[in-house]
């Protein structure tokens, strides 16, 4: 017999009210604001019951975020291994939050695959593959933090929440829609985020938090990537931008300092794609943005071992940065329906 999603929800609030439990929140490599604001909204309401709990991502979070309820409690595993592998040995709950594949975490993938504990995914990203005893994916929701706040609602019976928690949630959704410009067009989140209004929390506050608190190095790497590594490719509406470690190491960048970028050239009139590509150690990170139904998530899955949204997404390559430009260039061809078509 098949259990609603619903009735999983109720049998799992109703497990964690019974005992204590410690509790792992992993969420994936680079987290963003989404990732992070989940992951986080769920350690707080997880402690507020009772319960041991343990965040871990595979590295450094952004500085934008630092300032969320508990984030230094966050344990980062290419910094501190040891103390990652002790959480997911006490672990008999694990929570998934803002991705779809465990290959995303890929340093610690098969500590979880092989993980006997209960486990609960929360992702908003397509194609959610089947590791979890409970899947909770929508790719209609604007974030990974609005369907962690509606499986926060069901299991605290719709109970309002702590400003902290609610923070948290909000600098989520936020982030993750661009200031509620993508992503955002249903009604239910525009409802959750007044529910979090009533919550307490200070949005303007919050959106100063996140976006006017870059460093003046990060100022200049912007221009930098918009004045001279900006080339527009007028045939096929596309804009892309590369930013090397040389780049990086002369505007002392830090995690987060390119946050935004790949959505710019999209306020030029007619471009339909946008692109940035970052260059890494021993990978090039590429991150996508589009418009209309330039579905750019089909071009992160098929070449470059990624995914996401329609309009926006990521992928990387395990080539230099040079021939990965040239990569790109020479897929336009096949999409320029999607490109031209308005």
């Amino acid at each position: 017999m098949n259990i609603s999603l619903h009735e999983q929800i109720e049998r799992f609030g109703k497990l964690l009210d019974e005992k204590h439990h410690d509790i792992l929140i992993v969420s994936h490599r680079n987290p963003d604001g989404d990732a992070m604001g989940a992951s986080l909204a769920l350690y707080n309401f997880l402690t507020s019951m009772g319960h041991t709990v343990y965040v871990v991502v595979p590295n450094a979070y952004p500085q934008y975020i630092s300032w969320l309820k508990s984030i230094e409690k966050t344990l980062v595993f290419d910094k501190h291994p040891e103390k990652c592998i002790e959480a997911f040995s006490k672990c008999t709950i694990v929570f998934a939050v803002d991705f779809n594949d465990l290959s995303r975490i890929r340093e610690y993938e098969q500590h979880i695959l092989n993980k006997d504990a209960f486990k609960i995914l929360i992702d908003h990203h397509p194609y959610p593959a089947k590791f979890a005893n409970i899947t909770i994916s929508d790719t209609s929701v604007s974030s990974a933090s609005e369907l962690t706040y509606l499986f926060m609602k069901q299991i605290n019976h719709n109970k309002p929440f702590n400003k902290d928690i609610a923070e948290c949630i909000y600098a989520g959704i936020m982030t993750d829609t661009g200031c509620f410009s993508f992503n955002s067009s249903k009604k239910q989140t525009f409802e959750i985020a007044a529910d979090l209004l009533d919550c307490g929390i200070e949005k303007d506050t919050i959106y100063s938090r996140v976006y006017d608190n870059y460093s003046f190095d990060r100022m200049k790497l912007m221009g930098h990537c918009l004045h001279d590594k900006m080339v527009f490719i007028k045939e096929y509406k596309t804009v892309y931008m590369s930013l090397t470690q040389a780049d990086m190491k002369k505007y002392n960048f830090r995690i987060g300092d390119s946050e935004g970028f790949a959505n710019m050239p999209l306020s030029i009139k007619g471009v339909r794609m946008s692109v940035l590509l970052t260059e890494k150690e021993d990978i090039v990170r590429i991150s996508f943005r589009s418009r209309g139904k330039m579905a750019v998530n089909e071009i992160a899955e098929r070449h470059f071992e990624g995914g996401g949204h329609m309009n926006a997404a990521g992928g990387e390559s395990k080539d230099n940065l040079v021939n990965t430009i040239a990569k790109l260039i020479d897929l336009l061809p096949l999409y320029k329906d999607q490109l031209l078509n308005d």
